[in-house]
């Protein structure tokens, strides 16, 4: 007889095209869309992506926390640096493409971790399934023949026993035949990972929130400078997008002295830094002040602040005098370091008091030395014997535009050099406590000596101050970042360390009176501790029937 023309294995009555498939809709792109973005490998795929974006912010220097690293940057690739720059190469963590994998990764751990929650609980309050006929054919399987007069519900009573002081959750199946019980363990391991990935949503949501209310900024102090904590004293400064100034603290800190120890005894290692210090006084606002110090490792945490030390160097005191004696510039300046021995590059700026504006670019070397080209440089760090070069310029500086100019940079193109280079004037060279005319009659400058006493004996170890970079940083999320951060470790060691096994024991009751006893169990994933695990409950099993303990009843787990 032939099949109906419809029934699904007639022949065709006709030739056919392949299988249509059923066209989605908008509806079913978007759902479509949800469970491609919300599978564990798209997670996977853009915590990878993320990663990998977050390489531009190591290495170049970001606007966020090296503000003049940027501006160094700049200088020395003029060519590059815009175009990184359209990139948002200098503002990694804020710019556009790193904010939208961010996004991404949140909504897909959302949405992974919503539906296995759900899945979790339920699996949590169901009963462990029913034993499986043939246990033969699971990981594990043993065999052993009960002690004599043993009754096959009081056996599998027992086993319950042992599987319930083992941490497993237990479900008892009797029948005319036979009876066993059903246990299984390891739910740790699933509520580990959503405890992982939950953190890390909580994580992603305190970054978040740390960034858009916290604030970070930097101030350089030169010692025996105060930084007060308002707005304007901070040599740069960037708030999140919802930072109010009115939150500031205003606490001032103090740069009482900045001491450098420096390895002496290593031949191979001579004049490397063993140990930054910078000594500080802290004075919140109505109260007595505080002593503190700050260290590379080791920050300063004060009034909802914590303040990192992020650089130092030397900075002379520079005093340029007008030809009738008037001071008309006179101030410690910091001086950028270049190499490891502390050669370091300042600039001067005088735009008021003399005939000319004055600009000077200055070389500092704290144990200067020559080399075979008659070239000097630095040969050890620390202030053996200090030489202060420098090469002056005259002319329009440009600080009359009101466009903001870096106080690490002078723009020689528009200005006359008086020394050094093509002039054949000998560049200024000073040691601390000396002065020099200034060419064209336009006065003198003088390299101050902080510690002329100390420096007529031959000791210039304090003749030249020195000054450290702060970074001070606020982020309200601290508690929560570290919280959820422990959460992440707690859930991965949990995920990787906690098995996930289920074991059966049956008892079943022979013709003659005898009760045969099977053993078996069965892992979720790689488990190469199971066959031991079942092993153990048997013996301890076996053992307990051996005693005739009495059974104590317990209650059915769930």
């Amino acid at each position: 007889m032939s099949r109906p023309s419809d029934h699904y294995d007639s022949r065709p009555q006709a030739p056919q095209a392949g299988v249509v498939q059923p066209k989605l809709g908008p509806t079913g792109w978007l759902r479509w869309f949800w469970r491609q973005l919300t599978s564990m490998r798209t997670a996977l795929f853009l915590l990878l992506m993320l990663a990998i974006a977050s390489i531009p912010g190591s290495l170049v220097p970001q606007r966020s926390s090296d503000p003049n690293g940027v501006t160094q940057y700049f200088t020395d690739n003029p060519d590059l640096a815009p175009i990184l720059d359209k990139l948002q190469a200098f503002d990694v963590y804020t710019s556009a493409w790193f904010s939208s994998i961010y996004l991404l990764l949140f909504i897909s751990l959302i949405g992974c971790v919503i539906p296995r929650t759900k899945h979790h609980f339920q699996a949590l309050r169901a009963k462990p399934p029913t034993t499986p006929a043939r246990l033969g054919r699971l990981s594990g399987f043993t065999t052993q023949d009960a002690p004599a007069h043993t009754d096959a519900r009081d056996a599998i009573t027992h086993a319950r026993t042992v599987l319930k002081s083992s941490g497993y959750r237990v479900a008892r199946f009797d029948s005319d035949t036979e009876s066993s019980v059903s246990a299984e363990r390891g739910y740790l391991r699933e509520t580990g990972n959503l405890v992982f990935h939950a953190a890390l949503v909580g994580i992603l949501v305190t970054v978040g929130f740390g960034g858009g209310y916290g604030f970070s900024g930097q101030r350089v102090l030169v010692e025996g400078q105060t930084f007060v904590n308002t707005l304007l004293a901070y040599d740069s400064f960037n708030p999140g997008r919802f930072f109010d100034d009115s939150t500031l603290d205003p606490y001032t800190l103090s740069l009482d002295d900045f001491s450098v120890s420096y390895e002496q005894r290593n031949l191979q290692a001579y004049g490397q830094p063993i140990d930054f210090t910078a000594d500080v006084t802290v004075t919140p606002k109505g109260e007595a002040a505080e002593p503190s110090g700050v260290k590379v490792n080791g920050p300063l945490r004060t009034n909802g602040t914590s303040i990192y030390l992020l650089g130092n160097g030397y900075a002379p005191t520079i005093q340029v005098t007008a030809p009738d004696g008037t001071v008309v510039f006179s101030d410690s300046v910091p001086f950028l370091p270049q190499d490891a021995n502390l050669t370091s590059l300042g600039i001067v700026k005088v735009p008021d008091g003399l005939a000319e504006q004055l600009g000077m670019i200055g070389f500092f070397y704290p144990t200067q030395d020559k080399a075979a080209s008659g070239a000097n440089f630095s040969s050890y760090p620390d202030l053996e014997y200090p030489l202060l070069t420098l090469n002056v310029y005259t002319g329009d500086l440009g600080l009359n535009a009101g466009v903001p100019t870096s106080v690490y940079a002078l723009d020689t193109d528009t200005l006359t050099q008086q020394t050094g280079g093509k002039t054949d004037v000998a560049s200024i060279e000073l040691k601390p406590g000396e002065s020099a005319a200034l060419p064209g009659d336009l006065g003198t400058v003088s390299f101050v000596d902080n510690n002329p006493t100390a420096s007529a004996a031959g000791d210039f170890t304090q003749s030249v101050p020195r000054f450290a970079s702060f970074d001070i940083h606020h982020d309200p999320t601290q508690i929560w970042l570290i919280s959820f951060s422990m959460l992440v470790l707690f859930g991965l060691f949990t995920g990787l360390l906690v098995p996930r096994r289920r074991v059966w024991v049956k008892a079943t009751t022979r013709i003659d009176g005898t009760v045969h006893l099977e053993y078996a169990g069965l892992a979720r994933g790689d488990d190469p501790a199971l066959e031991a695990a079942v092993t153990t409950v048997a013996d301890r099993h076996l053992k307990l029937l051996n005693t005739h303990q009495p059974v104590v009843a317990h209650p059915e787990s769930i």
